[in-house]
């Protein structure tokens, strides 16, 4: 089965062909959980083999960093210890912690970063995929709640106010990857480039040769292989929170690894959800955000903050008899 990942590369590579003849030069690596895939263009080819590795290598340094499946990295160190005393950490990861608090903020707790023991109760931290009991649930959800994060920037630290609190950054992580790769390849003087993050994190830098803009592919939720619509990115990213991505069926209902973490259930009635905008960071949190919010606070929502500015988005919902029922709204995607 083609995946995700894989058609989205194959759409990017279209295009007339370049009056420049540029050359281009792909690669991927395991990283973050999924397939990380660099394709990028310009005039000198020898430049770019190690442009790419070097955005590669980028990736590896943030799932060394970011990572709570893996016990030797800061944020594993953060959850095992924060809630006995403050753990210093690097600026970055205190930094990006602040990015989600603020969206936590902004969102009145749609997006949580402390997430992570409704993950584990629900079975979706190794992919299990099991419904708790009330008593379970509950148990977990008392654990969950940004308010119980500090974090000090001037200190560079992390404590939490109570125990069982856990951090868990795959609400944004992917898109913060995205922007950091993205940063790697200016720096390297790459003007032309596609970043894919396992297909949920897509950044396209300038124009492919030959084209006005990446064309990428959002995938059918119904059917994860086939393309239900596309968009064109120039210096732009789309971000896609998908329940299809991991589920499971209990009873005959589908429960999604989307989370709400205000009452500690996965989310009915979407799909998923895509946007397009300036920044990964800011679209990965996003598109979790009006996931949990259901379509019409999310249309009210996108309109009046500021962080979501210039977002396109694409809302997908079941249908009646099968199939998908898409809303589009916020600003039109380049084309």
């Amino acid at each position: 089965m083609t995946t995700f990942a894989a058609w989205v590369m194959a759409l990017g590579a279209a295009g007339a062909p370049s009056p420049s003849a540029w050359a281009c030069h792909e690669a991927t690596r395991v990283a973050m959980g999924s397939a990380a895939t660099v394709r990028a263009c310009g005039p000198e080819a020898a430049a770019l083999v190690p442009a790419v590795e070097a955005a590669l290598d980028e990736v590896d340094r943030l799932d060394a960093l970011l990572s709570h499946y893996r016990e030797d990295t800061p944020l594993s160190r953060v959850n095992r210890e924060a809630a006995r005393a403050a753990v210093a950490v690097p600026p970055e990861l205190a930094d990006l912690l602040a990015v989600c608090l603020r969206w936590s903020r902004d969102s009145d707790g749609a997006f949580d970063v402390t997430v992570g023991p409704l993950m584990k109760a629900w079975g979706f931290f190794r992919d299990e995929g099991r419904r708790p009991d009330d008593a379970q649930r509950q148990a977990a959800l008392a654990r969950v709640g940004y308010r119980h994060v500090v974090v000090d920037r001037g200190r560079h630290t992390v404590r939490f106010d109570r125990p069982g609190v856990e951090l868990d950054l795959g609400g944004i992580g992917k898109g913060y990857a995205a922007d950091r790769v993205v940063a790697v390849l200016r720096r390297r003087g790459v003007a032309s480039a596609l970043v894919n993050l396992g297909g949920s994190s897509v950044y396209g830098l300038g124009t492919p040769p030959g084209a006005a803009g990446w064309e990428v592919g959002i995938a059918d939720p119904t059917a994860p292989d086939r393309s239900a619509t596309r968009v064109w990115l120039r210096g732009q990213a789309l971000s896609v929170s998908g329940g299809y991505a991991r589920s499971f069926v209990t009873d005959g209902v589908t429960y999604s690894h989307i989370m709400d973490p205000r009452t500690g259930r996965p989310v009915q009635g979407v799909l998923s959800v895509a946007v397009v905008s300036a920044s990964a960071t800011d679209g990965d949190a996003l598109d979790n955000v009006l996931f949990v919010q259901g379509l019409e606070r999310a249309r009210a929502f996108v309109g009046r903050l500021k962080a979501s500015a210039g977002a396109s988005v694409y809302f997908f919902l079941p249908a009646e008899g099968g199939g998908y029922r898409l809303e589009r709204f916020g600003v039109s995607a380049p084309r």
